[in-house]
């Protein structure tokens, strides 16, 4: 049956977290590698602090993963200007399908939430920035219950705020792990390819893949 309810991925999926190394570039000579070695220390974070039992918000490990990548990379800068780079998350340029997708999806009578690790004042930044709030129905925070994803509580949790029983919502993002949670976890999970990296298949297949936000209501029979 086609769901009631999609949630959709943040960053990587909604928002370009590419704009990063723009910002590194006024800072750091080779951008690239201390954007990438920032990005997977980042995801590292997440996954040691739900095992350790030592969460911390989204934006407080984003720093901490920003810091040991620059010292990694021996950039020493100053508090102000790591700063103002951690503050690019909060006007990540959103990819051009995210607004009609969004739109046609709500049109066909599906309600949409935004379910990412980032933590509230994040993620009413980054809807705010990409004009998506008329298109959603909320966002929902790994915040609220401490544990990011791919755990399983998470995505429990969200069915919990919809409303909505977990199999009949489908869950959208760009990244491998989330696909792979969410399914776990009872969902439908929709990889949306972006095409900058391969589908990770070490644990199976997504239920649903897409290339574009705008083919998500079409391929799950909702529009």
């Amino acid at each position: 049956m086609p769901p009631e309810t999609v949630t959709v991925d943040s960053y990587s999926t909604l928002v370009d977290v590419a704009a990063v190394e723009s910002a590194l570039s006024d800072v750091v000579d080779d951008p690239e590698p201390v954007s990438n070695h920032w990005r997977s220390r980042s995801l590292l974070y997440t996954t040691v602090a739900d095992e350790i039992d030592a969460y911390d918000t989204f934006y407080a490990l984003n720093r901490a993963a920003l810091e040991h990548a620059l010292a990694t990379h021996g950039v020493d800068l100053p508090e102000s200007e790591r700063e103002a780079v951690l503050e690019t998350y909060h006007e990540l340029a959103v990819f051009e399908d995210v607004r009609a997708g969004l739109r046609e999806l709500t049109e066909a009578g599906v309600d949409v939430y935004v379910l990412s690790n980032g933590n509230p004042e994040m993620l009413s930044s980054m809807v705010d920035h990409a004009g998506i709030d008329d298109r959603i129905e909320g966002t929902i925070s790994a915040d609220e219950v401490a544990t990011f994803k791919p755990a399983t509580e998470l995505y429990r949790h969200a069915a919990a705020r919809t409303g909505t029983p977990i199999d009949r919502i489908a869950h959208v993002s760009a990244l491998f792990y989330d696909v792979l949670g969410a399914s776990h976890a009872g969902m439908t999970g929709v990889w949306l390819d972006r095409g900058t990296v391969p589908w990770d298949d070490f644990a199976g297949d997504p239920d649903a893949v897409v290339s574009d936000l705008r083919e998500v209501g079409p391929t799950l029979d909702v529009t």
